[in-house]
């Protein structure tokens, strides 16, 4: 018995091209043509991460390398990781240890002027968004301005009223200037007013809670995906602040590694041949804290822009 083949054959695919219907060949071409289009986002994309990523494996090399390595061979080309502890090694030693103790007040910067600006950005979003009273576009008005307003512009009146205040070179210097966020305050705002119920708040008063405590209860509750956005935001900026630094801290014992990697650039020239290398090494040591919180926190950012859209 004959087995017949049953399988459907393409009659305007096998076709010549010269016999095959006009609109066939249209609907090939466009599928072409947006297949051809599509290869172009990607095609960006992947520029751009070897825009990113270029630099940080360069400072990666370059961090294995010694003294005369550095300039003498192929940067991109790693010595091996007994070259990047034997620079860390280095690096602990310098000054006594200075290093770490930039790495320390970084901490302290970061850490501690983003949770305070944290809690002024949430209780300003907050009493935005909830209440109702006399000049509550101006003030949100002034929020937007400030947005605009580039650090350099605020940088000098922020120093004078420190001065007034006798707090230059100390640690208030640096954490009271960034406790004001503007954007942080506009983001706890918005996010404020997507994901607290007013129905809450209504029930709160009726228990006879404080408005503290409504606050601190229920709304501190409800915009923390928000409020982990703007600590993270807030640190990742205070960490890599070097201007507020450099006008405010004349003590090198208090400064953060923005401004100690750059003195560390600056040194003496009896250090000049081993400085470059304990400089990119820092750098490198100086960007893992940054990389753990972001991986940390990532999933509460997507959690609270996904949580913004639905609302």
């Amino acid at each position: 018995m004959t087995t017949i083949d049953k399988t459907p054959v393409p009659v305007a695919a096998a076709l010549p091209a010269s016999e095959r219907p006009p609109q066939e060949i249209k609907r090939e071409r466009a599928r072409a043509k947006r297949k051809a289009l599509g290869a172009i986002p990607s095609a960006i994309l992947i520029i751009g991460s070897l825009y990113c990523f270029i630099p940080l494996f360069w400072l990666v090399s370059a961090s294995t390398k010694g003294r005369d390595t550095l300039f003498t061979t192929n940067t991109f080309i790693p010595d091996g990781i007994d070259g990047f502890f034997r620079n860390v090694a280095q690096l602990g030693n310098y000054q006594d240890g200075a290093f770490w103790t930039w790495m320390g007040n970084s901490v302290i910067y970061a850490g501690g002027g983003a949770a305070l600006s944290v809690l002024v950005s949430a209780a300003f979003g907050y009493g935005l968004a909830m209440y109702e009273f006399r000049g509550k576009q101006v003030a949100f008005g002034l929020v937007l301005t400030g947005m605009l307003l580039p650090g350099v512009v605020v940088a000098i009146p922020q120093y004078l009223l420190m001065a007034q205040l006798e707090l230059t070179n100390t640690y208030f210097a640096i954490l009271f200037p960034v406790m004001v966020s503007p954007f942080g305050m506009w983001l706890c705002r918005v996010f404020a007013a997507s994901s607290v119920p007013r129905e809450l708040l209504d029930a709160g008063r009726v228990d006879g809670a404080s408005e503290f405590r409504i606050f601190s209860a229920i709304g501190l509750r409800l915009m923390a995906p928000g409020l982990l956005t703007v600590f993270l935001l807030q640190f990742v900026g205070i960490w890599n602040n070097f201007l507020l630094p450099f006008i405010m801290l004349s003590d090198n014992t208090k400064y953060p590694l923005s401004l100690g990697l750059y003195s560390m650039m600056r040194g003496s020239d009896t250090e000049e041949a081993i400085i470059p290398t304990l400089v990119i090494s820092g750098s490198l040591v100086a960007t893992i804290p940054l990389i753990i919180i972001f991986i940390w926190l990532q999933k509460y950012m997507r959690i609270n822009f996904g949580g913004g859209l639905k609302g």
